[in-house]
């Protein structure tokens, strides 16, 4: 159950659907060839980054000396500001700046700056990943977290491959609204792990 929710959480968060319309501003002048390869570098990059994050992510927090609790309260103010965007059916500031949109048209190759980080895998889903494989209590559950990645690749793959018919099929109007759902379900996460934080902080708020 909690892999379930995890990989749900991350394929909310990364929402390969709502990245449509700036996958397709930013490959206008690609040619199909050159499309193929930003989308496969894309999702390789977006794989690889939720399974590094689950193997050193913690490893690097702790280095810092932050401690689970204060990160998992920052993570979910983190993911609450980005579900209340995403329910305005606006790209967050802390996934993409309109700089770094702008430079990135001049760029030849985007498929892992800025398409897979920060676009799809930002600071959100990092987090997520982090706060997630903190739970995990035998090695062996890693396998679950490498999964989650190598089948949100797959999923980030096929729906990049797809950017036109989905686009035409749906519009911006069905991608804006897809945005909000996943939002609102994401909204729900970020307060699971403010109130799992403060309690963690403050154990006098669980009496």
């Amino acid at each position: 159950m909690e892999f379930l929710k995890a990989f749900i959480s991350l394929l909310v968060l990364i929402n390969p659907i709502g990245a449509i319309p700036l996958f397709i501003s930013l490959t206008h002048a690609q040619s199909r060839v050159e499309k193929k390869r930003t989308i496969r570098v894309a999702a390789i990059a977006v794989a690889l980054v939720i399974i590094i994050s689950a193997f050193i992510g913690e490893f690097v927090i702790k280095l810092f000396g932050i401690s689970m609790a204060s990160f998992r309260t920052g993570g979910g103010i983190l993911l609450l500001l980005l579900s209340i965007s995403m329910l305005n059916a606006q790209l967050a500031p802390s996934r993409q700046t309109p700089e770094e949109t702008d430079e990135a048209e001049h760029k030849h190759s985007i498929g892992v700056v800025p398409l897979a980080i920060p676009l799809l895998t930002g600071p959100g889903a990092i987090s997520t990943v982090i706060i997630y494989t903190d739970r995990i209590r035998h090695w062996w559950e890693y396998s679950y977290m490498v999964g989650a990645g190598v089948v949100i690749g797959l999923i980030t793959f096929a729906a990049l491959n797809l950017a036109d018919p989905i686009s035409r099929l749906v519009g911006k109007t069905g991608i804006n609204i897809s945005t909000r759902l996943m939002g609102l379900l994401l909204s729900a996460v970020g307060i699971e792990f403010i109130c799992a934080g403060l309690v963690e902080l403050l154990p006098g708020l669980a009496k």
